[in-house]
């Protein structure tokens, strides 16, 4: 618990946490703001209304969960590759071992730490972006009836859990790579590659790119067809995902083996010197 503690305090202190949520905010926020701003030009042809959804509720808070869990799984993959590298290139795991830490007790940790930070900047990122879709609505001059749909609301704190889940997998994939890659820049570098691979490979191999983590964590919430809607995880146009039930266990599954691959690493490189 102590070392939890620590690493949340830690967190809350480094630049790489408000950078990262702010750059997923900011964009959301700019792309809400255009569609209310653009919605007069727009409205008549179909991608106008296709965009108006993002602003219209009671489907608007869906599809804002998706579009932060597609941009922000590589957000929060950057996030994770950026501590667990810096823990090897700063040299505070080495300093962690020498107190007499255990290695992976303190790896996995860190990571519940990031899974937690991770879980309040989901939070704060989707009520940030449902005001901000309520002022977008309200300039495109669009209903926001739908904002109080008690049916609605009530499947909002499952969603929630399982956005949770498919942001915590993409932070531990990114915690995995740098880990391997004991560098920050090669675990960030590596875990984009992968991301923009995943889109790239949607193209040819769509049957085999659904149990992917991007494609994967953004079906999680799916609500049609569990195709990821707005923001589908880097897989963009896969028309066939999975269906949200499977794709939980397939997330849950990348999840478990990026903390197995964490941990096992971490017990058995060599730290010292």
């Amino acid at each position: 618990m102590r070392l939890f503690v620590a690493g949340l305090r830690k967190l809350v202190r480094r630049p790489a946490t408000y950078v990262t949520f702010g750059l997923l905010v900011g964009l959301l926020a700019l792309i809400l703001i255009a569609v209310g701003a653009t919605a007069g030009q727009e409205a008549a042809g179909e991608g106008g209304q296709a965009a108006l959804l993002l602003v219209t509720f009671p489907g608007a808070y869906s599809i804002i969960l998706q579009f932060i869990l597609g941009l922000g799984g590589l957000f929060a993959l950057i996030y994770g590759a950026a501590i667990a590298g810096s823990e090897w290139t700063w040299g505070t795991l080495k300093s962690a071992v020498a107190r007499g830490e255990n290695r992976s007790r303190y790896q996995l940790l860190s990571l519940a730490a990031i899974a937690v930070m991770l879980g309040i900047g989901l939070l704060a990122a989707f009520a940030i972006g449902v005001v901000v879709a309520i002022v977008a609505a309200t300039i495109a001059g669009v209903s926001t009836a739908g904002l109080g749909d008690a049916a609605t609301l009530g499947t909002l704190p499952e969603l929630m859990a399982r956005g949770w889940l498919s942001i915590a997998e993409a932070g531990a994939l990114g915690f995995a790579i740098a880990t391997l890659a004991r560098s920050q820049l090669a675990g960030i570098g590596v875990g984009i590659a992968v991301y923009f691979g995943e889109q790239f490979a949607s193209i040819f191999l769509r049957d085999i790119v659904k149990y992917m983590p991007f494609n994967a964590g953004s079906a999680v919430v799916a609500t049609s067809g569990g195709d990821g809607g707005f923001g589908g995880g880097g897989g963009g146009g896969v028309p066939a995902g999975l269906e949200p039930n499977t794709a939980l266990i397939v997330v849950a599954l990348w999840l478990i083996a990026a903390v197995v691959v964490t941990a096992t690493f971490t017990e058995r490189a060599e730290i010292s010197g």
